[in-house]
């Protein structure tokens, strides 16, 4: 190896404690002893130890006490780190001398890492612990290109969730495109500048920044989405659903989508302390996105060393565009030419028809287990998630949990409890007593009204077994995560609130947290009032008592203030969960059942009642992730907060004046519809209105009713994080037992819902495995560079690919230019081309069931 390697090599490996390591000049120690301890970079650590000397005795002891308080229940923070931390506040050092103490030394680098950087390696491959206030960022062309950006995906989002298959352009697409659109304007705009009230304006600043270029994000994930209000308007205003005239009106269409779509970021912005502010918060979907501003914005050929023993030079952006083009390419044959990769359930294909065979293994049709289920990054990431950025402790329960609910799932077909026997095996559909999907309409009268006598003698509804274990772990999950956060996190939230209290009504700084280098940096910008939030919670509640008054809904105010108790009380525990593991938890189900049982026999108000009890929540926290992503590229807080403001106000409105455009289509919302605008989610949406709001879930979940046995899952999700309570209690140091999680094991099964199941999570678990156990534990350097890079490239280059499909190849001809040939049908064969087949056949009278029955 000549001189030049030799020097790259000490300088760019992480090497582990075998490793021979370079000594540090006039110091007589080397510093990559410690960086498998730290899980440093080589650079990281030489950077730390020029720091030594500033970190006293006195203050190592003060912040080593901070981070155990703080991550004491932060598995996202190494347990054995901390185990170490108890030991030396337990017997500190009597010399500050970290020469001669090796714990001293290694306390102190653990306090300036906390301090000067990030405790987590994650965060510190993406986000930098630097600013420059003097950074352009709220300029003309970043609005500009932002406002655009967000009217232009509101359009498309909403236009095509009308369709079957539905489109949607990805937030990842608008960071994609903002970049050469903003250098554009850097080259093109001339370098005027102009001032309104005092305030000078520039045309052209200069380069485009990568706080411009977060800014256009922030917008663009605010609003490319079809908005939740594409359900209720099309569902009230159909002759074929609730045929409501009122809900064609335009006034109320504006009203409602302001009241739906603003109630979020007030929320956030009161929680942002919580949820925000403090390091342990480090909401790991957001990392992707960071890395992409970093590619491109981040001109270094800096050679890592990586698999292979080579050295790797590529830039951020080349790693990048290379990855994105590769899996661009790629998805064209599990998305279009060769379909069977994505849905590769080649264990099936033997027999097609063997219903026990596809009820254990099929991907479509039963309960995944398939140990290679597919060769589509899509279906890797179709839970939503990706192994890429998601912790490892976090997938590893999760597919605990998967597992459980299959053998669960099995368990209940095979033994025909509640007669899912007659039924495919995992559906999240609603069957009648024939197998067919349950027709809601037959139980209604001409005024959309639930009737005793159609019920009887129609159906009543049975779940598959699948859908069954779902709902328990449902269940299990609401409480488990009540008390999970209340045994493990209650002095945190405490000490947030007062934190709250102090700054609203005494001006203190918020000094319990100031320990984090990235909410130091964000001390140079104004923060916003907290007034200014809190008029954000007022203001859309205004619109929604205008909405439901103003118009004939037939619904009081009553169902919007018993929504809002909802999230009260369970923001919190869900955005703590998600903030540190990246794993959601809606509460949907738990919306659908409590609304319905307020509202028996009201669809209207239990549609109301859902979209503040279950929207509002999923709404804030996906606000407060778009603030942790301001916090990290440190974008000024009134900038975020207008950002915001501006993206959500262009969402609600571009997306209100649309519905009518729609639902004038000829046909439009029925098979007839022309470029397949048949509203499948739409329908969905109906048909559940109707089965809990109408029919109600007391018919279900009632005393002495079929599925009652089925809210044991709220007993359930105690019971497993007492029992988890006691067994940290009894073993404190195990670092084992840091990494369990019981929420997250309870989250396994209902990410297992259908159509989903372990097919559709194995992969992520395999990609986590390489990327955090294997390459990060060896070549943290690489996988700093390479990891979240290619994460973002990879979810861009589906995007773009998925979007050639769309428009090039499906649209044109109505979708008959297809490729048929058996990689494209074999997935349509048998019982998984069905979805599943039952185990028992129905008797000669055609239905299974009870003969009789009464609500």
């Amino acid at each position: 190896m000549s001189s030049h390697e030799q020097v790259l090599s000490e300088k760019h490996d992480h090497r582990d404690a075998s490793s021979p390591a370079p000594a540090k000049d006039g110091h007589g120690f080397s510093a990559p002893v410690f960086e498998p301890k730290l899980e440093t970079t080589v650079d990281e650590t030489l950077k730390l130890e020029e720091r030594l000397h500033n970190m006293t005795l006195e203050r190592t002891i003060k912040i080593i006490k901070e981070l155990l308080y703080m991550h004491e229940t932060d598995p996202n923070f190494s347990g054995e780190t901390l185990n170490q931390m108890k030991d030396f506040i337990a017997n500190p050092p009597t010399t500050d001398i970290p020469e001669k103490n090796e714990m001293l030394r290694l306390m102190k680098l653990e306090a300036l890492l906390a301090v000067e950087n990030s405790p987590y390696a994650e965060v510190r491959a993406n986000v930098d612990p630097t600013d420059d206030p003097n950074m352009p960022c709220s300029t003309l062309r970043a609005w500009c290109i932002g406002m655009v950006f967000a009217a232009f995906g509101t359009f498309i989002d909403t236009l095509f969730a009308f369709r079957y298959p539905s489109i949607a352009i990805s937030a990842n697409v608008a960071q994609l495109v903002a970049y050469p659109v903003g250098c554009f304007f850097a080259r093109v705009l001339p370098r005027w500048s102009f001032t309104i009230f005092g305030q000078k304006f520039e045309l052209n600043p200069g380069p485009f920044t990568r706080k411009e270029h977060m800014l256009i994000t922030i917008m663009a994930n605010v609003s490319f989405n079809a908005p939740y209000t594409f359900y209720i308007i099309p569902v009230q205003a159909m002759p074929q659903w609730f045929n409501m005239p009122f809900a064609r009106n335009r006034g109320y269409q504006i009203c409602i989508s302001i009241a739906v779509n603003f109630f979020g970021l007030g929320m956030a912005g009161v929680l942002r302390r919580l949820l925000v502010f403090p390091s342990i918060a480090i909401w790991p979907a957001n990392l992707p996105y960071v890395a992409l501003i970093k590619a491109f914005h981040t001109e270094t050929d800096e050679p890592v060393f990586g698999p292979f023993k080579r050295f790797y030079s590529w830039t951020r952006q080349k790693i990048f565009l290379w990855a994105t083009l590769g899996m661009a390419c790629w998805f064209m044959l599990p998305g279009y030419l060769f379909t069977a990769l994505s849905i590769f359930s080649w264990i099936t294909w033997i027999s097609p028809n063997n219903i026990t065979l596809d009820a254990v293994c099929g991907i479509a049709g039963g309960v995944g287990f398939n140990p290679w289920p597919s060769f589509d990054w899509n279906m890797f990431t179709g839970s939503g998630l990706s192994g890429l950025y998601l912790p490892t402790f976090a997938i590893a329960n999760q597919i605990a949990g998967i597992v459980v609910a299959a053998f669960m799932i099995l368990a209940i077909w095979f033994r025909n409890a509640w007669q899912t026997g007659f039924l495919p095996i995992n559906s999240n559909g609603t069957f009648d007593n024939t197998g067919d999907s349950y027709n809601v309409t037959k139980v209604l009268d001409a005024g959309n009204l639930f009737n005793e006598n159609r019920y009887e003698q129609y159906s009543q509804p049975w779940f598959s077994a699948g859908f069954i274990v779902y709902n328990i772990w449902c269940f299990a999950s609401y409480s488990a995560v009540l008390s999970y956060v209340y045994l493990f996190h209650r002095k945190t939230i405490g000490r947030s609130f007062r934190g709250i209290w102090r700054q609203a009504f005494h001006k203190e700084p918020d000094t319990e947290i100031e320990e984090d280098i990235h909410w130091r940096l964000m001390q140079s910008y104004k923060e916003v009032p907290d007034w200014q939030y809190i008029a954000l919670l007022l203001v859309p509640i205004a619109f929604g008592i205008a909405a439901l008054k103003g118009w004939p809904t037939g619904v009081g105010v009553a169902p919007l203030f018993y929504g809002l108790i909802m999230p009260a009380i369970f923001i919190i525990p869900i955005g703590i969960i998600q903030a540190v593991t990246g794993i959601p938890l809606a509460i949907n189900i738990l919306a659908d059942i409590v609304g319905g049982a307020i509202n028996a026999g009201d669809a209207n108000g239990l549609i109301y009642f859902k979209c503040w009890a279950y929207l509002s929540s999923w709404q804030a926290l996906a606000f407060c992730q778009d603030l942790k992503m301001a916090h990290y590229l440190k974008i000024p807080q009134r900038v975020t907060f207008w950002a915001q403001i501006v993206g959500v106000f262009i969402f609600s409105i571009v997306s209100a004046l649309q519905f009518n455009f729609i639902l004038g289509i000829r046909d439009v919302c029925t098979s007839k519809a022309p470029f397949r605008m048949s509203c499948p989610y739409q329908k969905g949406y109906y048909t559940a209105t109707v089965f809990w709001g109408v029919i109600s879930p007391k018919k279900l979940f009632g005393p002495g009713q079929r599925y009652n046995m089925m809210l044991l899952g709220f007993p359930l999700g105690f019971v497993l994080v007492f029992f988890y309570w006691l067994a940290r209690k009894m073993y404190p140091r195990s670092t084992f037992l840091r990494l369990v999680n019981p929420v997250i094991f309870c989250t396994g099964p209902v990410s297992f819902g259908a159509p989903y199941n372990l097919a559709f999570h194995l992969p992520n678990l395999y990609v986590n495995l390489v990327s955090f156990m294997y390459v990060r534990k060896r070549y943290l350097a690489f996988w700093s560079k390479w990891n979240y890079v290619l994460s973002a490239a990879f979810s861009c280059g589906i995007a773009i690919a998925a979007l050639v499909i769309f428009f090039a190849l499906e649209l044109p001809k109505n979708g008959t230019l297809e490729v048929n040939w058996w990689g494209n049908s074999v997935g349509s064969k048998g019982c998984e081309g069905l979805g599943g087949c039952p185990r028992l056949k129905i008797a000669e009278n055609g239905t299974f069931g009870p003969s009789s029955w009464s609500s």
